[in-house]
């Protein structure tokens, strides 16, 4: 039976139908012990479930060339205690930011490590067809030099989009993409599942894998702008997966036009102030959207990224902490790539039961 009487472990189920979930469990607890290991008799522990369905799911990972020994632990009593570790390049997944402009694609480990990494000019514009060639050129690309084990692909792009579903919306100056589904022509022609999400989620997903705890928000500029929303440790997409739209928010009623329709949006302001040279500007408008957003939820800190804040970091630090106020403020870790390795985590969280 499981053993779920404490509330801080994570818990599983010994139920047949579900075996995936409980190996998800199992495997993510392999990848945080790292190269250390750790033994069956814990896996239990952390898991709840029994330690018959811990070894039969063990037993599994080992066979396929997931799990490994990683030596012996001294026991309380009796024999020594075996430990099992994570074998992290059995399998790999590639995590692709499709920007307006440009690609960038990786090639990651399940440790999360990247092996390979790609970028190169591309026109979203050039039509559906064209640009999912190039995308699956690049991801050749990644691969030729005999990567075994692809699992899967992550792919993060301007919204809005249909997470669940991997069907585009009407992204900002680019109405062909609408109703388009990427998901499913990118899995029919790279031949492995394929998980769509926003560039600020999968951002915002790579960051909290990494260790970003807590609720934060990450505010993407670029070609751009948009945010991800982390709240309780959880990426929040909202009931449609439309949460995070976070440049289309009005702040100045009679502004200058939007792409999008709308007048007066922090996307157009900003952008409008970086393309006359006065990054200043562009931080103080895009902190007047933080503080809305702090104010509105409550976060613990507002994480900076893009290649528009990448250029002048300090600028954007300081203008952006002067309208906010208390909530700590500063440039994520990861820089112009941390969009792809989100996009990789994408489809590993499903991998480590965090999707």
């Amino acid at each position: 039976m499981n053993r779920t009487n404490d509330p801080g472990r994570t818990t599983g189920t010994n139920l047949l139908a579900v075996r995936g979930h409980n190996t998800a469990l199992v495997l993510d607890l392999l990848r945080t012990a790292g190269a250390d290991g750790i033994s069956r008799l814990e896996l239990a522990e952390r898991t709840g479930l029994t330690p018959q369905a811990v070894s039969k799911i063990t037993a599994r990972l080992r066979e396929e060339g997931y799990a490994a020994e990683a030596g012996h632990r001294a026991s309380t009593g009796g024999k020594p205690r075996t430990v099992l570790r994570l074998v992290p390049g059995v399998g790999h997944a590639v995590g692709v930011h499709l920007d307006r402009d440009e690609l960038r694609a990786v090639l990651v480990r399940l440790d999360g490590r990247v092996v390979a990494e790609r970028c190169t000019p591309l026109d979203l514009g050039a039509g559906t067809s064209e640009v999912v060639d190039g995308l699956v050129r690049e991801v050749r690309g990644l691969l030729a030099e005999g990567v075994v084990g692809l699992l899967g692909a992550g792919v993060a792009l301007p919204g809005p989009l249909d997470h669940t579903y991997g069907v585009l919306g009407r992204v900002t100056g680019f109405p062909d993409w609408d109703g388009f589904p990427l998901r499913d022509v990118l899995a029919r022609a790279l031949d492995v599942p394929v998980v769509v999400d926003k560039d600020t989620n999968a951002a915002a997903l790579g960051l909290a894998v990494a260790g970003e705890g807590g609720s934060f928000a990450y505010l993407h500029l670029g070609t751009g702008l948009g945010a991800g929303l982390v709240i309780g440790g959880t990426v929040h997409r909202g009931a449609r997966t439309g949460a995070g739209e976070f440049g289309h928010q009005v702040i100045l009623l009679d502004g200058p036009r939007c792409p999008c329709g709308k007048s007066g949006c922090v996307e157009v302001l900003c952008l409008a102030a970086l393309d006359r040279g006065d990054p200043r500007e562009a931080a103080r408008v895009l902190g007047v959207g933080a503080a809305n957003l702090v104010g509105l939820l409550d976060i613990d800190r507002v994480l900076l990224g893009g290649r528009r804040v990448e250029q002048t970091p300090e600028v954007f630090v300081r203008g952006v902490s002067a309208e906010v106020g208390e909530v700590p403020v500063r440039v994520a870790d990861g820089g112009v790539w941390g969009v792809a390795v989100g996009a990789a985590q994408l489809w590993l969280g499903a991998v480590f039961g965090r999707g």
